[in-house]
């Protein structure tokens, strides 16, 4: 009797044959970038319920320049993050229409784009004004 072998697909990095992919990945990445600085600012929160020395000292720990360079690149990641998200927004939307003519994608997006930096914005004045 002849024995069956069983095909079995390499798997090993099938994300890196096509550029889709590629962005895919690195889409769902930055969101480890979005899941950590969460982390630190419920750490941030906790310390704040210790008094005015643990949040003292937590606020200095967030000027460690390792910190900071976390921080800057948390923001390029969820910058990139919100810009995916945006960009495929128009594929996901209901027929959008304006006058009885579909709106095009690029204005979907672009008015996505616009809000998360608008309401960035003001969210940063009202908290340094404060």
């Amino acid at each position: 009797m002849a024995q069956v072998k069983t095909y079995v697909r390499p798997m090993g990095g099938w994300w890196r044959r096509n550029p889709y992919f590629v962005r895919y990945m690195i889409r769902e990445a930055s969101s480890v970038f979005l899941a950590i600085y969460s982390v630190i600012l419920l750490v941030g929160l906790w310390r704040l319920t210790q008094g005015a020395a643990a949040w003292e000292a937590w606020l200095g720990a967030l000027t460690n320049p390792i910190s900071i360079l976390f921080h800057w690149l948390a923001l390029l990641t969820v910058g990139y993050h919100a810009y995916t998200w945006w960009k495929v927004a128009p594929k996901t939307a209901p027929d959008l229409r304006i006058g009885g003519r579909p709106l095009p994608e690029c204005a979907i997006t672009a008015g996505g784009l616009l809000g998360t930096i608008g309401a960035s914005i003001l969210i940063y004045v009202i908290v340094r004004w404060l």
